[in-house]
């Protein structure tokens, strides 16, 4: 991909590159110069991105030419917007505190080159504010009252980078600039590029390495560059087509700004925002579930002044679930009313509303796989050995946390319980689901909608192989092509 670095004056930056060009601000707006479409990396250092000045158009008019930029105009529209820090996410609070603990004034000022700081104990934090507000410079401005607090960040011009801070500012953008964009095994012929969001930490991913695998095949046969991309890589969503993440989703977490980042550009994504908002909360399901009669086990929405009477109505033992829990963690049953109690008052600690539902015990549940509508692929997945749940993260040996599966096709599958999963998720959206059943009685009902579900290799794909990835890359695909075609040519 090639790189312009664009600024009001190439006399003042010296660092470029082999596959980088220095041009003028006034070079780039210029309409007189012909600049190729896409395949180009803008990097925007203009002195002021202020509405409507030349740094404004500069970014404005590299999307209008298909390149990628930084910043893009929905970043200069954030920090130009009146109040904006007000809505930081919790962990960057959290970060902010961490960071700034150890200052004795109370006022800070923060110097952002490229996601990097010159001290070591807020190189975490100038990376998380890079994150959320991906332009090359950044000064953030912190006070402290009864804890610190983030006033403001704004753009930092070139020639306000003090004389001490250069030497730092060219390393930083250097490593920056020579920063691996893409795996050994990109071709230059493909049409699309997809970024796949992952997180080799995670405990239990949706989808293990084999699986992963299979989804980069899929999607090369289908004209895909693919590149895995972790939390740090948020500045750089703009640089691909279409986004699939494989990390377990959260509202208020790098996931849900990933997601709804990729739609604001107008990437193709899976899992997109409103099925993520929808499917996590369990609030949100049980109420719009009962609104469309689909069948559910009894449920309650407790509130701290109504337990007694929830738990007169769904009796002992019940199933507690703390709102925007995922894979059965945040999941608990109560024997007794003292237990009851006793989870209740946890979990009301961290949300003012917690779910109860019937306690149904089953010897598995159905997973329907679920896409654009359409029922892909259906498990059984058991219990786990000893266990109420099929995942038991309490137990000691890595073998029992999760119990045996087995996969049908979908026409082998109660068609009860497909015709019940699909009618449930077209009510989160057009994506990506997996809808979990319990027979009770003979009688399916729904007990979670999963906006990220699980495809692991030899489970979910048991029966298609690999039909089931092409499918899912399909999907994409045709979501980026329509997008393309409502592009003016």
């Amino acid at each position: 991909m090639k790189r312009l670095i664009v600024v009001d004056d190439p006399r003042a930056w010296t660092l470029a590159g082999d596959d980088a060009e220095v041009v003028s601000v006034s070079d780039y707006l210029a309409p007189a110069r012909a600049w190729p479409g896409r395949g180009v990396r803008v990097f925007n250092l203009a002195r002021s991105y202020g509405y409507q000045t030349r740094g404004y158009y500069v970014s404005l008019l590299a999307e209008a030419r298909g390149h990628r930029v930084l910043p893009d105009v929905r970043t200069i529209q954030d920090l130009n917007a009146p109040g904006f820090v007000r809505f930081i996410p919790n962990d960057v609070e959290e970060l902010i505190q961490k960071s700034l603990a150890r200052l004795k004034s109370d006022d800070f000022m923060l110097s952002i080159y490229f996601g990097e700081n010159l001290a070591a104990q807020h190189q975490a934090l100038a990376r998380a504010l890079f994150r959320l507000f991906p332009v090359p410079f950044l000064r953030a401005k912190f006070s402290r009252g009864q804890k610190w607090s983030l006033r403001g960040v704004r753009a930092m011009p070139l020639d306000e980078i003090p004389e001490g801070h250069l030497e730092f500012m060219h390393a930083a953008a250097s490593r920056y600039f020579q920063r691996k964009r893409y795996p050994p095994e990109r071709s230059d012929r493909s049409r699309y590029d997809l970024a796949i969001l992952v997180n080799p930490e995670e405990r239990e991913a949706p989808s293990d390495k084999q699986a992963l695998a299979r989804f980069v095949q899929a999607a090369r046969r289908q004209g895909f560059g693919v590149e895995f991309i972790g939390r740090d890589d948020y500045p750089r969503l703009a640089e691909f087509d279409a986004l699939f993440i494989r990390e377990t989703t959260s509202v208020n977490h790098h996931t849900w700004r990933f997601s709804r980042r990729a739609q604001a550009e107008g990437l193709a994504v899976f899992d997109d925002p409103d099925s993520i908002l929808r499917c996590a909360n369990k609030v949100y399901l049980a109420e719009v579930l009962k609104g469309a009669r689909i069948p559910i086990p009894r449920t309650e929405i407790i509130q701290r002044g109504q337990r007694r009477e929830a738990l007169e109505r769904l009796g002992l033992p019940c199933v507690l679930k703390v709102p925007d829990s995922s894979f059965s963690q945040g999941v608990a049953k109560a024997n007794t009313e003292a237990e009851y109690l006793a989870l209740t008052d946890k979990m009301l600690e961290a949300s003012d509303l917690v779910i109860g539902q019937e306690y149904a015990p089953t010897e598995f549940d159905w997973r329907v796989g679920v896409l654009e509508g359409e029922a892909l692929f259906v498990c059984k997945y058991f219990m786990a050995r000893g266990h109420w749940q099929i995942y038991n993260w309490g137990s000691r040996r890595r073998s029992d946390v999760w119990g045996q599966y087995e996969t049908l096709a979908v026409e082998d599958a109660p068609q009860a319980v497909v015709q019940v999963a699909v009618k449930a998720a077209r009510l989160m959206g057009n994506g990506l689901y997996g809808v979990d059943i319990k027979e009770i009685d003979g009688r399916p009902m729904v007990i979670e909608i999963n906006d990220n579900p699980s495809i692991e290799a030899g489970v979910e794909d048991k029966v298609l192989g690999m039909a089931l990835y092409d499918a899912i890359i399909a999907a994409l695909r045709r979501r980026v092509e329509a997008r393309r075609e409502g592009e003016p040519k």
